[in-house]
């Protein structure tokens, strides 16, 4: 049986590339020739002309969040906006929370 793909992202230019998973091996953007990011393998790209989902995205990817399947189905709550991903950084701020901890909380305490 093939190994399952994986998605990658190049953030500059807004494109994703489905592969398959090699820890060993960097990819790089046939587009821009930098380095890509690897977001998980449940992850579904925004539309490329979507500029907020691409800036939520971009503050997620940077913060070490990805979108790996578990056990039930999907990755999981991630914020879809970036109000929603900046009251989660504000709340991390203030208590101390690592911030890749303080993204993926579906509602704040």
């Amino acid at each position: 049986m093939p190994h399952a793909k994986t998605s990658y992202i190049c953030l500059p230019c807004r494109a994703a590339y489905k592969q398959p998973y090699d820890r060993d091996r960097e990819r790089v953007c046939p587009r821009c020739a930098r380095t890509l990011v690897h977001a998980g393998s449940a992850f579904a790209a925004p539309r490329r002309r979507d500029d907020a989902a691409w800036r939520t995205l971009s503050v997620l990817l940077n913060a070490g969040v990805r979108f790996h399947k578990s056990c039930c189905g999907g990755p999981g709550y991630r914020p879809r906006t970036l109000h929603e991903a900046r009251e989660r950084m504000t709340y991390a701020k203030r208590t101390g929370k690592p911030f890749a901890e303080a993204l993926v909380l579906r509602e704040l305490p």
